[in-house]
């Protein structure tokens, strides 16, 4: 069997919050909560399961997402929409603008516990710069 990641803990101060957020940017489900976990489920089985902890306990992660051209439209217009902060950088230096890196676009923005979200159409040294 080959190694593929199947599922990550996300501390969140609201797991439903958080699930729901991203969820709701990326046109995902939101799973049934079982346990203290409540699943948002990736197209390629990857599941992040967003967990409640105390805000103190919660040390921001980045985590990015490879999606169509076509989606990035629909996200980032929901991005947008919500009045969501997004930048074209990680150090989020280049508010209100997307990059274009890799032959594709991305962007940058906060979810509810801080986590640093990138949604990105081309995989990172897919394109000369």
């Amino acid at each position: 069997m080959s190694v593929e990641l199947n599922h990550t803990i996300v501390h969140a101060r609201d797991n439903r919050e958080s699930a729901e957020f991203l969820a709701g940017i990326l046109d995902l489900k939101v799973g049934p909560e079982w346990g203290p976990f409540v699943p948002v489920a990736t197209s390629n089985g990857v599941t992040l399961d967003f967990a409640s902890v105390p805000v103190e306990s919660i040390t921001p992660q980045h985590y990015a997402f490879l999606i169509s051209d076509e989606e990035f439209d629909a996200a980032f217009a929901r991005i947008r929409q919500a009045g969501v902060a997004y930048y074209a950088d990680p150090q989020m230096k280049q508010p209100g603008e997307i990059n274009r890196h890799h032959g594709g676009r991305g962007v940058y923005f906060l979810d509810p516990a801080g986590h640093g979200m990138e949604i990105i159409t081309r995989p990172y040294g897919s394109h000369s710069q």
